[in-house]
């Protein structure tokens, strides 16, 4: 392969890896609000099916089911222990858990 071609796809290609790369959080904060409707009947669906509740402040860092205002939905919370966010947890749980609420704060 002649070197300067080589070195022009490996160029063209680092840069568009870049491009892609910083793509993704822009993405990611751009939220596709038409699915949110969906997730939040999902969760209201599981709640019913399996009897469970919403436990506020006891969720690690992006790893919340849906949330009250602070953000759209599941997966969004920027910190843990957010009082805004909640996990879905087996009713009566969330009383036994230090920091759980079943009340936004």
């Amino acid at each position: 392969m002649n070197r300067q071609v080589f070195t022009s796809s490996t160029l063209a290609t680092a840069l568009g890896l870049v491009m892609a790369a910083a793509a993704l959080p822009a993405q990611s904060q751009g939220m596709d609000m038409s699915k949110a409707p969906q997730v939040v009947k999902d969760n209201m669906m599981r709640m019913q099916a399996n009897k469970l509740e919403k436990c506020y402040g006891i969720n690690a860092a992006a790893k919340n089911d849906c949330a009250e205002g602070a953000h759209s939905c599941a997966g969004q919370s920027t910190q843990a222990r957010d009082p805004k966010s909640f996990v879905l947890l087996p009713a009566g749980d969330c009383s036994k858990i230090q920091g759980g609420s079943l009340k936004a704060a």
